[in-house]
């Protein structure tokens, strides 16, 4: 399931407000027993599940199949029928009760999920109710005859209660079960419907009694359905049949067996020539939307589908849709259907007419990396679900757009490597599938159509939010992670631990060698995280207890530091003596760029190892000069809370330079103080691309204390993610479409992240300047550095190349305050300003490219108040 940090809580863009970044002078969090603990291992393997973390010789699992007949009522919305359930016991033990879901309980008023949601709502909180799952009759089919079941229904769980225990090693039982329910408009953002121009969009999910888990670790797997947990299921075929009005277009997961029934002789050809095209073929136009040739003269059609080894399937229907499809080819030389149904309101080559290039790409691509698509069609469904994963089905948001919508789709997609193929539990290890899935999303982007999406991961931006203080730890249950952590905790934080692990630890063959191996050993099975954790160690050949500990198990943070440099008997030709210090309280390996007097420059790598006996390591590096730098992860790879530490220089500060001095220089670079104050008002407009989504950002400024900040999403209706507007010590702020009461110290904070050049006021009474008193390095630039703090006692730096006096970054002196970066000044009647600026919202690094400047152009009063 794809969450979008767009709609989570809203980090202020250098202006947050909590959190725990590390200070120059604060000790040393790091104690290397707590790391590299011997005792993470507890358990021996067994003989269900080796040491080695694979399968082991009696490893062994239940399945379930499924026959479900069902009609869709589209005047009623409703879906009605009965599902007869083969369920074979291959476990060593007898069963006298069965287990089942039945998560359409969760839309009930009186669920248990409604009573454990929060009042201000959410994602996954009902928006109206259904009476959820109507059961009108369990039976156990014995010999032809039915016989009614005991059972009591729970929630969203049902329990059969058996005469006799269902027999041990591969003993079988039939169950029916009679049932329907009401189609929830709004479904948790997993199901539900939409009505178009042109009709309903149905998307449906989680629509009929499916088994729980009973394994080898838990016994019966009975963790209610809650909304931010996901599924944990048995394998099996599911052949199912849809009844509904012929005018619609049904589509679901695994193959249509009936295809001559259902379609046109028109609709027939168009998509055998699909299946042999690699660019996309149109199924259903909107000229046939409208046509009533383009579907069988009948009252209502029959579809029917049958999915192979699978843990589940969904299913779409509707008059609305337009369908375009293509031919999906597979590295062992065979081939798969890629498709999109969506209404006519959002083709276009910008959108949805993309939808199907889109899923051929990303099946080819992970085929190719780690396993072979299993699935006959890949479809993309686009309806009122932001974004959810079904075997060989996919729910996406029908207004994303461009590198939204690759996104959404791209990591769909990935859902059917984890959790469709290696079916890990959800319900307790969110970070099994969405994690893994994140991790190999991004792995996709960099190479789909020569990374026409790609932007480059800064770990270092991205650290104060995913370890914020009440950050909770990755091996936790989903419905234990508060809300606004969870795209943390599931996704973000173990895709960065796995990208780390295969670019810095273990290397990409390495990395890449041990996943594949993990995937392809419990492809259709039941993994926990030891069999991961032991897997990866023995395929890569590497004791990583240390890693799984720090990064999965806990909230240790990371702050690697510069402390000294030395030279061999004072002589820097005989070589350098580093120091480097580990303040946090993780371990992890360390790249040092060093650059000399001399112009000469290096990189030394160190392993995670170099942390063992403590938290403070010097090593040699054979310098023929004076070292002028020393940089500590150059390409920002790891997510180090206080970045400002990493850099130490040789430089001395020249004597005659004082902060008053780089400030006059700064001023002086960007057209002289005398020009910057004779500025009546300047806008700039300015465009990121946010998670895909496409921001912009217009920025207003009137001498000589006026200022507005408008960051929006154009695609969600223009959707505010943050506005600040001030007019001197009055700041209205608005996050998320809502406006927010701003205390009069949090109104300073803003005034000084957002004002208009600063700078002009740094010589006026109440302004401390202070510059320290060794150089910084800012993208490989030495830079001074000032500490302002303001007349209400509110600080921040900023950071003035030496060589060109221009301001290179500045960042409120505010714990987890994302720092802002400068770059590309250019011209703007005659003062230069920063056409490039990086910072990061959300934790995620965020780069914005000015299209133009105005200066002058008349901004009244009003406007800012």
């Amino acid at each position: 399931m794809k969450i979008n940090k767009v709609f989570l809580t809203l980090l202020l863009a250098g202006a947050a407000l909590a959190g725990h970044a590390q200070t120059d002078g604060n000790p040393s969090k790091y104690d290397q027993h707590k790391v590299f603990t011997p005792l993470f291992y507890q358990q021996n393997g067994n003989q269900y599940r080796t040491a080695g973390g694979a399968p082991s010789s009696k490893y062994w699992q239940n399945r379930a199949d499924y026959k479900i007949s069902i009609s869709l009522d589209t005047i009623k919305h409703r879906v009605d029928g009965s599902v007869n359930i083969t369920y074979t016991n291959n476990s060593p033990d007898g069963l006298p009760f069965l287990w089942l879901q039945v998560d359409q309980n969760i839309y009930r008023e009186d669920s248990r999920a409604q009573a454990t949601s929060v009042v201000t709502g959410g994602r996954f909180t009902n928006k109206s109710y259904t009476n959820g799952d109507e059961i009108k009759g369990v039976y156990i089919i014995n010999n032809g005859k039915a016989e009614k079941a005991d059972y009591i229904i729970t929630d969203t769980r049902m329990q059969i209660r058996l005469k006799d225990s269902l027999k041990a090693n591969g003993k079988k039982i039939n169950i029916k079960i009679d049932y329907g329910f009401e189609v929830p408009e709004y479904g948790t953002d997993r199901m539900g419907r939409i009505n178009t121009k042109n009709g309903w969009i149905y998307e449906i999910a989680q629509w009929y009694p499916r088994m729980e888990v009973y394994d080898d670790i838990s016994g019966w797997n009975t963790i209610p359905y809650l909304g931010a947990s996901e599924f944990y299921l048995e394998y099996g075929d599911i052949d199912y049949t849809i009844t509904a009005p012929a005018n619609l277009v049904v589509t679901g997961s695994g193959a249509l067996l009936n295809p001559t029934e259902v379609l046109t002789v028109t609709t027939q050809k168009r998509l055998a020539e699909a299946r042999n095209s690699d660019k996309t073929v149109t199924i259903r136009s909107e000229a046939d939307i409208a046509s009533k040739t383009s579907y069988p003269n009948k009252a209502s059609l029959t579809w029917h589908f049958l999915c192979k080894n699978t843990r589940d399937v969904a299913w779409a229907a509707s008059k609305a849709f337009v369908w375009d499809a293509a031919r999906i080819n597979l590295p062992d030389g065979k081939k798969a259907l890629a498709q999109s149904v969506y209404p006519i309101e959002v083709s276009g080559q910008d959108a949805w007419s993309r939808s199907t290039e889109y899923v051929k790409n990303c099946i080819e691509l992970y085929s190719k990396e780690w396993f072979e698509f299993t699935y006959p069609v890949a479809t993309n469904v686009g309806g009122i679900v932001g974004g959810m994963e079904y075997p060989g089905i996919v729910f996406c948001d029908w207004k994303s757009k461009a590198g939204e919508l690759w996104e959404v789709t791209n990591h769909e997609f990935g859902h059917n490597w984890f959790p469709m193929i290696v079916g890990s539990n959800e319900r307790k290890y969110a970070w099994m599938d969405e994690g893994f899935n994140t991790f190999i999303n991004k792995v996709d982007t960099k190479v789909f159509n020569n990374g026409e999406y790609y932007q480059k991961q800064d770990a270092q931006r991205e650290a104060p939010t995913m370890f914020t203080p009440g950050a909770d730890a990755i091996m936790n249950t989903p419905d234990v992670i508060q809300n606004d952590y969870l795209g943390n905790a599931a996704y973000e934080k173990p895709a960065l631990g796995l990208t780390i692990l295969r670019e810095q630890i273990l290397g990409e063959e390495r990395f890449d060698y041990a996943f594949r191996t993990y995937i392809k050993r419990w492809a259709f099975k039941h993994p926990t995280p030891w069999d991961f954790f032991h897997s990866m160690d023995n395929a890569a050949g590497e004791d990583l207890s240390w890693f799984w500990n720090e990064w999965f198990m806990g909230t240790m943070t990371l702050d690697q530091s510069v402390k000294a440099i030395d030279y061999v008997d004072g002589d820097a030709s005989k070589g350098s003596l580093i120091t480097i210090e580990n303040l946090g309280e993780m371990a992890l390996p360390v790249t040092a760029l060093i650059k000399e007097d001399n112009g000469k420059t290096g990189t030394v790598k160190l392993p995670a190892e170099i942390w063992e006996r403590g938290g403070t390591w010097t090593f040699l590096y054979k310098s023929t000069s004076k070292i002028t730098l020393v940089t500590l992860d150059p390409d920002h790879v790891l997510p180090d809370l206080d970045p400002e530490n990493n850099s130490l220089s040789g430089q001395e500060i020249d004597k005659n330079v004082t902060a008053a001095s780089v400030i006059k220089a700064y001023l002086d670079a960007i057209g002289g103080a005398d020009k910057v104050k004779s500025l009546k008002d300047m806008t700039i407009n300015s465009a990121a691309t946010l998670q895909g989504t496409p921001v912009q950002l217009i920025t207003k400024y009137k001498a000589t204390d006026k200022f507005e900040y408008d960051l929006t999403a154009p695609s969600y209706n223009n959707y505010v993610l943050l506005h600040v507007k001030g007019l001197g010590d009055s700041v209205s702020l608005v996050q998320q479409n809502t406006p927010v009461n701003t205390p009069k110290e949090y109104q300073h904070l803003l005034s000084n992240r957002f004002g208009f050049f600063p700078e002009l006021d740094y010589g006026k009474a109440g302004y401390v300047l202070t510059l320290d008193n060794r150089m910084h390095a800012i993208n490989g630039k030495m830079a001074y550095q000032i500490s302002i703090t303001h007349p209400d006692g509110s600080k921040m730096k900023a950071y003035f190349d030496k060589q060109t006096g221009l301001k290179l970054k500045q960042v409120n002196d505010t714990p987890n305050a994302s720092p802002t970066e400068f770059d590309d000044y250019r011209d703007a009647n005659g003062i230069k300003v920063p056409y490039d600026s990086k910072t990061s919202i959300l934790g995620v690094a965020v780069e914005f490219k000015a299209s133009s400047v105005s200066v002058n152009t008349g901004l009244k009063d009003e406007e800012f108040k």
